[in-house]
């Protein structure tokens, strides 16, 4: 992999980690569009991730430090609530993670991957445009919102759905507030990204895998981190404004794009 191919893969991680779009399926569609493999490798993909992690951890550092000053108070205050919350939302994803890991990443490795990326993006379409009918309630995330919510994000291990689409989408159908909808979705992948990437350590020599140079390395996770940090602050706003249309309308026509290319 060169430093070009690892910037644009970087920047196409960080955008789509956040921007309803799927993150997964870009990636399957750019290493087809550039010809690389090497996102495979074990090493890449945990220092871009690692990226995106620390973006999110950079535009919420004040919720992320409040959050865990109320949890160690040692009460039932609202930061304690919140995490809890959080933590009911990774149960679905914590199940698939330690006991089906094995069979979501074959999805990956089947012949017609980007028949599959254009299906899951329709779906993730519709699912935005659903979006477009919801009403906006004065209504805050509840533990049965975050489980439901932590289902959605479940459905989105499939290449093609897309993680901040499928949950923010859910819990603005489920009548939460834009605006806390948009930041419960970005702060529960923190903890099942870290701990899928801890996962794979365990399971894999991250040595044996290095065939990619430092500097590709650098310049991906420069890529992905500051691409991301734009893509998380803008999406907050587009999530307040209500333009989730524009990304359904966009993932329809990759979709189609995809499917047709897929044949």
């Amino acid at each position: 992999m060169s430093w070009i191919e690892a910037l644009i893969l970087g920047i196409i991680q960080g955008l789509t980690e956040f921007l309803p779009v799927s993150s997964s399926g870009h990636l399957e569609i750019g290493k087809h569009i550039l010809g690389v493999q090497a996102t495979d490798n074990l090493t890449f993909t945990l220092v871009v991730h690692g990226a995106t992690v620390l973006s999110t951890i950079v535009v919420f550092r004040k919720d992320i430090t409040n959050l865990i000053t109320g949890l160690f108070s040692f009460k039932w205050n609202p930061e304690t609530e919140y995490i809890f919350k959080i933590g009911v939302s990774m149960i679905p994803i914590g199940i698939v993670g330690v006991f089906f890991k094995d069979y979501v990443e074959e999805l990956f490795n089947t012949n017609k991957i980007l028949l599959l990326v254009g299906a899951m993006l329709l779906i993730t379409a519709t699912l935005l445009a659903f979006t477009f009918y919801a009403k906006a309630k004065d209504k805050d995330v509840s533990f049965k919102d975050a489980f439901i919510i932590g289902i959605a994000q479940t459905i989105a291990v499939l290449p093609g759905i897309s993680r901040s689409g499928s949950t923010i989408a859910t819990g603005l159908l489920l009548g939460n507030k834009r605006e806390a909808v948009a930041r419960f979705s970005f702060l529960m992948v923190l903890i099942p990204i870290l701990g899928e990437n801890v996962l794979s350590l365990l399971k894999d020599d991250v040595s044996s895998t290095g065939t990619i140079g430092f500097l590709p390395l650098l310049v991906g996770f420069t890529g992905a981190f500051i691409s991301g940090l734009l893509a998380c602050k803008a999406m907050i706003n587009l999530v307040k404004k209500g333009k989730l249309i524009y990304f359904a309308i966009y993932c329809a026509v990759v979709g189609t794009i995809a499917i047709i290319w897929g044949f």
